[in-house]
């Protein structure tokens, strides 16, 4: 993709284990309470998000949107809080000069960003640009915040210059039992492999949280959950409750990025939270999927869909081939362990609790898929909503589920104790 290529050669264009158990980081202070009036200047982190996902290639796999909803995102943050204070840039010193409007400075970056990594958009970004400093007095104000802006996105270009974005990786491990291959129906090559190999925003290596191995082929414990993926997860037969299959398409394609824009307007966060609010959600998801990838090519191990079809030659005399058996929804085209899913739904509920300092979750989201809504107070029944649904689609094995969710809340709880955090005196 043209994307790619752009975003390589960054610094030219612009001349520039065993999972541990975590504790709430005490510098996670809660996002403020301030009032903040519907349609508010928070509107402007709102709008870019929403035009972030316009933008960004819909051929493109959803692990690689969540790197983009990132990278803008962070830049946002960077042009906000280096206006107004109050939390610590990402990885940056720099500060605007007064007078400055934080909303040029956050339209400016996001556009900026965008533009340099989808050039062929440029004349709809220049649009939303427009639209966004119409909200902003003309003058001084305006324009240092505009030139802010620009800095900001030419900071975040800088920091992932020779990041691996887009780098042919090949999938380490020999053909044989238990081991990945594509899946059919159309049987696709390992889908952004890169993504295991790629420079993480926030973590210092994407192999830093790589739990164990999952289980052997001859346990019994294998066998049980290769038993629960063919029982429930079935296309046709299974034993899933009307409810469970809701669930299984609920959590195939969600709207995040809509679910943060409520709960901010809910919340009634200011410009500065809003910022704060989608960077270090945005962030964290993006590093979860490179820990998850990073597991998925150090592991790389076969799908339910292969394991059922070739049972009689795993070794396990608990198991039993079902040739026919085909899953409730498609495939993806990578490893079962770890799940893409279940682990940035663990990154999810750990940051925005961390965030709020509250045990409760408060997200409304909505599936795009199954044209649905759910709300959700507590985090557990989200993460454990999000462990199921890949079991009863028949995509993943529960511990690849299991062991996901939690290294996408151990990720959270890590990024969230050193990035993002209120600035000290």
């Amino acid at each position: 993709m043209a994307h790619r290529r752009v975003w390589a050669t960054s610094a030219v264009l612009l001349g520039l284990t065993t999972l541990a158990a975590t504790t709430t980081p005490s510098a996670a202070v809660p996002e403020s309470t301030r009032a903040a009036a519907p349609g508010s200047a928070r509107s402007v982190v709102v709008d870019w998000a929403r035009t972030t996902a316009e933008t960004v290639d819909q051929k493109g796999s959803a692990s690689e949107e969540v790197l983009w909803h990132a990278l803008v995102s962070v830049a946002v943050y960077n042009a906000v809080v280096g206006v107004e204070g109050r939390y610590e840039p990402y990885r940056w010193r720099e500060r605007a000069p007064r007078p400055a409007s934080a909303v040029a400075a956050a339209a400016t970056a996001a556009h900026d960003i965008l533009r340099h990594a989808f050039p062929q958009a440029a004349g709809k970004l220049a649009k939303a640009h427009t639209a966004s400093l119409a909200k902003v007095p003309d003058g001084p104000a305006e324009d240092a915040g505009v030139a802010f802006g620009h800095r900001a996105a030419r900071h975040v270009i800088d920091l992932r210059a020779g990041d691996g974005f887009g780098t042919k990786v090949d999938f380490p491990h020999a053909p044989g039992t238990g081991v990945w291959r594509p899946t059919p129906p159309a049987h696709e090559p390992f889908a952004s492999a890169w993504l295991g190999r790629l420079r993480p925003l926030l973590m210092d290596r994407p192999e830093q949280f790589r739990p164990g191995p999952p289980p052997a082929l001859t346990s019994a414990r294998y066998a049980a959950e290769l038993e629960e993926v063919k029982t429930f997860g079935s296309k046709t037969g299974s034993r899933r409750t009307p409810a469970q299959t809701s669930t299984a398409l609920f959590f195939t394609k969600l709207d995040l990025q809509g679910a943060l824009a409520d709960r901010a307007a809910r919340r009634r966060l200011d410009l500065v939270d809003t910022a704060r609010l989608y960077a270090a959600v945005n962030t964290v998801q993006a590093d979860t999927v490179i820990a998850a990838w990073d597991a998925k090519l150090r592991y790389g191990s076969w799908r339910p869909v292969t394991a059922l079809h070739e049972a009689a030659n795993d070794g396990n005399p608990r198991t039993e081939p079902a040739p026919g058996w085909q899953p409730l929804l498609e495939t993806p085209a990578h490893p079962d362990y770890l799940s893409g899913h279940a682990a940035t739904a663990g990154a999810l509920t750990r940051t925005l609790t961390l965030l709020s300092g509250s045990p409760r979750l408060d997200l409304r989201i909505t599936s795009i898929v199954a044209k649905a809504t759910r709300t959700y107070t507590h985090a557990r029944d989200y993460d454990r909503d999000a462990i199921d649904a890949r079991v009863w689609a028949g995509i993943h094995t529960r511990t690849a589920d299991v062991v996901a969710n939690a290294t996408g809340r151990q990720v959270a709880a890590w990024a969230l104790g050193r990035y993002f955090r209120p600035v000290r005196g």
